[in-house]
């Protein structure tokens, strides 16, 4: 500090020194992070364990069996040994409700990281925070993934080795995105300014809003499709509930991995009606018009729900509506509300947004999908490139004419003559259609005692005026005559305030004056 109280400039290792705190703090955000998942599956799985009635392992068995569920929930693959042929069998398909958890923690970690409380704190720039949340949690991921490997099922390392950066990455970027405001520009410095410029356009936060609401479209209608096949199959779900287990331990186990997989089912009815459908193993694949063979598929709630072998029928066929809706979806959200906007522009946007659409189911088809076995479940669930292609496909062919559509009702002409004479009254059908007058009424009744009515008057007919005599003017100053007729003027119809004394009630005023006017000095 100065005499005057100035801050002198911190030098270099004074800023590393500060930023080492920070960094570290960061580091073990993340390590946190991976720690509360664990802990999480870890309590829960001692839970279930200490309420079986027949517990197999002890609670070493049951901890390494929840550090590879925390793996499964990122998507890795798990190898179960205890097979009928002894070929190991793969274990591939995710919970998608369960791979929530590690994206709220470590998107909680990053932003945590990248937010500073106090004025005169230094914050870490955005990469550091990122680096450091991810060592954090990459090195629990490791360590986990060894524990795993002494357990039941343990984890394959390879696929341990990119699943688990696949889910912390992006969910690190967007909490440090979202702790430093949500900037317009994520793209780095390094790229041209034009590139960033471009990238920065309405035109892609639209398309990306589109896509999204497509996307959620697409959910919504193939959870629609998933619950009425579940309530129509009412009593095998009920049958196969009831004869997997006799406890109420093993019951609730069953019914919260029905409950994880319910984003997997929502994705799997979507596919379904899309078109593509979805694959119960080796050469069967369910679509709305019908699948043939006997998947060999093991008993739980959910598979269940899957429509009767054998050709589609019109109650199948019906599932193409979803796709239809999504799609208008898509065109209605790629309008932009300028009129500046080209039909050429709205139509580029919906197309963008059809491709955020496909793109977006794509991804979710991919994470819903996986393998249960090594024989015939080597394929369970939606084709990822099929789906994205269907969901691509269906919303260009209905966002692009409805785009164009709802462009063009919105910002359609007005009716009647236009001109450009200011003298001349643009009918602009409000003032003649009643229109004006209803709105004032029910405004009036709205508000009570504050607006008063106003009783119309009859109009009186018009007042002829003599012309004046030339010999009766003067005829040094030459006037003007301004005429001004005020017809049915009530002045008692405005009620005064209820504090005030109410004056006295003047008639109406019904007739002519003459007001003269004298020319201006040239």
């Amino acid at each position: 500090m100065t005499e005057r109280g100035t801050r002198l400039p911190a030098s270099p290792r004074t800023g590393v020194r500060r930023r080492s705190p920070a960094a570290a703090a960061c580091v073990v955000g993340g390590a946190v992070a991976a720690g509360l998942g664990l802990g999480f599956l870890a309590v829960l799985v001692i839970v279930l364990w200490i309420s079986s009635p027949y517990p197999d392992s002890g609670p070493g068995g049951a901890l390494h069996l929840a550090a590879g569920l925390w793996l499964l929930a990122h998507g890795t693959e798990l190898l179960r040994y205890d097979t009928l042929s002894g070929v190991p069998a793969p274990v591939g398909v995710t919970p998608l409700l369960l791979a929530l958890l590690p994206v709220l923690l470590v998107r909680r970690a990053a932003r945590l990281g990248g937010a500073s409380d106090e004025e005169d704190e230094d914050v870490l720039p955005a990469t550091a925070v990122f680096s450091a949340v991810l060592c954090g949690y990459l090195a629990v991921g490791a360590l986990a993934t060894v524990y795993a490997a002494g357990g039941p099922m343990p984890a394959d390392p390879i696929s341990a080795a990119w699943h688990v950066p696949l889910v912390a990455v992006p969910a690190a970027a967007g909490g440090v995105w979202g702790a430093k405001g949500r900037p317009l520009g994520p793209l780095p410095k390094w790229l041209p300014e034009g590139v960033r410029r471009g990238f920065a356009r309405p035109r892609y936060a639209l398309a990306l809003r589109a896509g999204a609401g497509g996307a959620l479209v697409l959910l919504g209608g193939g959870a629609l499709l998933v619950g009425a096949s579940l309530a129509w199959h009412g009593a095998q779900v009920q049958a196969s509930f009831l004869s997997l287990t006799g406890v109420w331990s093993g019951r609730f186990a069953v019914l919260l991995l029905a409950l994880a997989l319910i984003p997997n089912a929502m994705v799997w009815g979507a596919a379904y009606a899309l078109g593509p459908g979805f694959s119960l193993g080796a050469e069967v694949t369910a679509t709305p018009l019908g699948f043939a063979g006997a998947p060999a598929l093991p008993r739980f709630p959910l598979l269940e729900a899957l429509p009767a072998a054998g050709a589609g029928t019109p109650l199948t066929w019906a599932a193409a509506g979803v796709p239809v809706v999504a799609g208008l979806a898509v065109g209605w959200f790629a309008v932009r509300r300028a009129r500046e906007v080209s039909y050429g522009e709205t139509a580029l946007t919906a197309a963008l947004g059809a491709l955020v659409c496909g793109l977006a189911m794509a991804g979710l088809a991919a994470a819903a999908a996986g393998p249960l076995g090594s024989r015939r479940l080597a394929e369970f669930g939606p084709v990822w490139w099929a789906t994205g292609a269907a969901a691509f496909a269906w919303t260009l062919a209905l966002a692009v004419p409805v785009a164009v559509g709802v462009h063009a009702w919105r910002y359609r002409p007005a009716e009647g003559p236009v001109t450009g004479d200011a003298d001349v009254p643009l009918d602009d059908g409000w003032h003649d259609s009643g229109v004006r007058e209803l709105r004032w009424e029910a405004m009036r009744r709205a508000s009570g005692t504050l607006v008063p009515e106003i009783v119309a008057e009859p109009v009186a007919p018009p007042v002829v005026v003599a012309p004046v005599p030339a010999a009766a003017a003067a005829p040094a100053v030459r006037m003007r005559r301004a005429v001004t007729v005020v017809s049915g003027l009530d002045l008692g119809a405005v009620a005064p305030p209820v504090a005030a004394p109410v004056p006295p009630v003047a008639p109406p005023v019904v007739g002519v004056r003459v007001l003269a006017r004298r020319k201006p000095p040239a």
